[in-house]
């Protein structure tokens, strides 16, 4: 029984089902040696001859009723099963005994659509191809190794169809569990080829990719959502004895029709369906903001060719577009029905970006998906038993197999609990696992693990690491600075911020036209959105954005919103000055300068602040003790403020006092001369001269 919910060559898999990863084989079913419910297919000619001749009792021993298949015991004796074979199989599905199990239902009626089931190639006669031996690569993602098996295969030499990257090919391909060389009942798959020249190791990090969205498949359906997910099983397959050994991507054949949901440019497909988008949504909240699996497209909710982001942008290929594309996801994703259920949090868009989105909120109200009332909540865990992602998603790219040492891509790990992440207060119910479940197995254990239990680790281990997408909960956690989180670590601030740039060159501007060169005016750019996402960006501590609104605010040349302006005013003065103030407390030591110059002169304080000497004192220290990066791991290292200079701008005020500041001669004497050594030490000699001189004035002044 446990072999049965494979599917028949070119039979589609209902959407409430998961696809198979064993290790075993691949899904296909030898029906020459089924024998279920008692019943067997295999014919013997002589059989079939002696059952025409005795009508009544071929009709007594092969006819098997719907009682049959309901009753306890054995639908036929052992002697019957014999007598039988060559018989068609013949099974009422349609009339049901009330007391008929929904399981019982199920596996009656796969059994009748995969026996039922016609090859959709017939037509193409691929039995008739020459038969190839090639070398099958299979990954296991939760055990993070590779296998490897002959198979027998007959292939097209033309493609059928062909993407943006890759051509498809017709393919068969011979159980290893037949028991005869029958091509036209072998598997209907599809072998992908890239059409320009790339290193082979892309094939084997495409399959890793795949793997690792199929595990986020999983972990979408534990939380019963009403339609559950699955992830076309990829291989690789090797033809050794071609010239070359070329490589192919190799998934089931699925009929039905192919739809491209979302992409992982931001693409939003015009349709009422809501369960690509929550899981795309989920992925990134459950990932704690690190990755997110896009670009899904497939048959239902069968997908195959998805995408990842990661935050830092590596691994996973060209297509991943790090925080860039998680920002042109969320521009265009409306929170929908299922979203709600499984707790997910909005995300924070301006008032502007949600008039646009109207049209798909209309849509998803005409959804025929239909809640149960069974979703379980996406919960936060307390913040100290969150972990980091990082480490999680790299220690998985080990791969057990040397002959693929050079491929490696991102793979999960149980270990690193060092870093912390902010929760989102829409679900502020922590719950904690216990020991048992956060407990990591060794090397050793693992190998005698059973899928199930490598499915529950890897199920309590992305737990701890789920982090809503709302920005008022990552706020709260960072103004009580719960999780000692510094500056420039916010992966949402960085995606609001990327928001941000792609309103600055146009990127949702829609009246265009269909021209993608068309100019772009200053005056159609949505300049109020790029200032709600830089401001979100500035307050969750990205240091650009910071920067840039300081700048901004306070009229000064800034590289990011270069054609936005805002009004003179005191109030944006002020805002200006609290942005610098930000920005030099994280570390920048162009703003502590800035502070330090504007204390020291009393120009550009705004209006709740006054000039102090000592202040600029302190910014002036702190910008020479400055050690080679800041929070975010940024260094100016292009400053027009040499150390001689600002040590000499100190000694200025400690010669003169004053503005909260007492006169210390000795003080200034000693600076001006650590300012010539300085000056000297950079090669300038007239400029050291000089402070030589007021050095000698200022002891001068102590003798008097």
């Amino acid at each position: 029984m446990a072999s049965v919910p494979a599917l028949a060559p070119g039979l589609s898999r209902d959407n409430s089902e998961s696809q198979s990863d064993d290790d075993s084989d691949d899904n296909d079913i030898d029906f020459d040696g089924l024998d279920l419910f008692g019943l067997s297919k295999s014919s013997s000619d002589g059989d079939n001859e002696s059952r025409n001749n005795n009508p009544t009792k071929q009709k007594s021993s092969n006819s098997i009723t719907i009682e049959d298949l309901n009753s306890n015991k054995p639908a036929m004796t052992l002697k019957q099963r014999r007598r039988s074979r060559g018989a068609a199989l013949t099974i009422n599905i349609l009339a049901t005994v009330c007391h008929d199990t929904p399981v019982r239902k199920h596996w009656k009626l796969a059994l009748l659509k995969a026996c039922k089931q016609e090859d959709p190639w017939e037509d193409f006669h691929i039995e008739n191809l020459e038969t190839e031996i090639a070398i099958r690569h299979r990954y296991n993602a939760l055990k993070k190794k590779w296998s490897q098996d002959e198979v027998q295969v007959k292939m097209q030499s033309e493609p059928f169809n062909r993407g943006a990257m890759r051509q498809c090919f017709r393919l068969k391909k011979l159980s290893n569990f037949a028991h005869q060389e029958d091509w036209t009942r072998a598997s209907c798959y599809v072998a992908k080829k890239y059409m320009e020249n790339v290193d082979r190791p892309v094939y084997f990090d495409d399959v890793r990719l795949q793997m690792d969205a199929k595990l986020w498949g999983e972990e979408y359906n534990r939380h019963k959502p009403p339609k559950k997910v699955d992830i076309f099983q990829m291989y690789i397959l090797q033809f050794k004895n071609r010239e070359g050994s070329p490589l192919y991507h190799l998934e089931h054949y699925i009929e039905g029709d192919y739809v491209k949901y979302n992409s992982n440019s931001g693409f939003v497909e015009e349709t009422s369906r809501l369960t690509p988008q929550a899981f795309s949504h989920f992925t990134f909240e459950r990932s704690g903001h690190r990755m997110i699996v896009v670009d899904i497209q497939g048959v239902g909710d069968l997908y195959t060719d998805p995408q990842i982001h990661t935050a830092d942008g590596e691994e996973y290929g060209d297509g991943n577009l790090g925080t860039k594309g998680m920002s042109l996801f969320f521009h265009s994703h409306v929170c929908n029905e299922i979203c709600q259920r499984l707790g997910l949090s909005h995300f924070d868009l301006s008032d502007s970006e949600k008039q646009l989105i109207k049209k798909y909120i209309t849509l998803l109200k005409s959804s025929t998906t239909h809640l149960r009332g069974e979703e379980e909540l996406c919960v936060s865990a307390s913040p100290r038993e969150q972990v980091d992602l990082t480490e999680f998603l790299r220690q998985r790219t080990i791969s057990s197999s040397s002959s693929h040492s050079d491929s490696q891509g991102p793979c999960f790990d149980l270990t690193d609990e060092e870093s912390m992440s902010p929760i989102n207060e829409e679900r502020m119910r922590y719950y904690s696992t216990s020991p048992d479940d956060s407990e990591t197995p060794t090397s050793s254990e693992s190998d005698t693990l059973s899928k199930e239990q490598e499915r529950q680790i890897f199920s309590n281990t992305v737990h701890r690491l789920a982090r809503p997408s709302s920005v008022a909960f990552e706020l709260n956690m960072r103004n009580q600075n719960l999780l000692n989180i510094k500056m420039g670590d916010s992966i949402l601030g960085q995606i609001h911020h990327e928001l941000s740039k792609y309103h600055e060159i146009g990127r949702f501007i829609t009246n265009t036209g269909h021209n993608p060169l068309s100019i772009i005016n200053a005056e159609d750019i949505d300049w109020e959105s790029a200032l709600f996402h830089e401001e979100i960006a500035a307050q969750l501590g990205v240091m650009e954005a910071i920067l840039t609104l300081a700048k901004l605010y306070l009229n000064m040349q800034h590289d990011v919103l270069v054609n936005c302006t805002v009004q003179l005013s005191d109030d944006n003065m002020d805002r200006g000055i609290d942005y610098m103030v930000q920005a030099a407390r994280a570390g920048d030591r162009t703003a502590m300068l800035y502070m330090a110059k504007a204390y020291q002169s009393g120009n550009g304080l705004g209006t709740g602040r006054t000039r102090c000497y000592g202040d600029a004192i302190y910014w002036y220290d702190k910008s020479l003790d400055m050690e080679d990066h800041d929070e975010g791991g940024h260094y100016d290292s292009t400053s027009e403020d040499p150390t001689y200079k600002i040590v000499a701008n100190k000694a200025e005020m400690y010669l003169s006092g004053g503005y909260g500041l007492d006169t210390d001669p000795q003080k200034a004497g000693d600076l001006y001369a650590e300012a010539a050594e300085e000056a000297m030490n950079a090669m300038k000699g007239k400029l050291s001269n000089k402070y030589y001189c007021l050095s000698e004035e200022a002891h001068g002044m102590l003798e008097e």
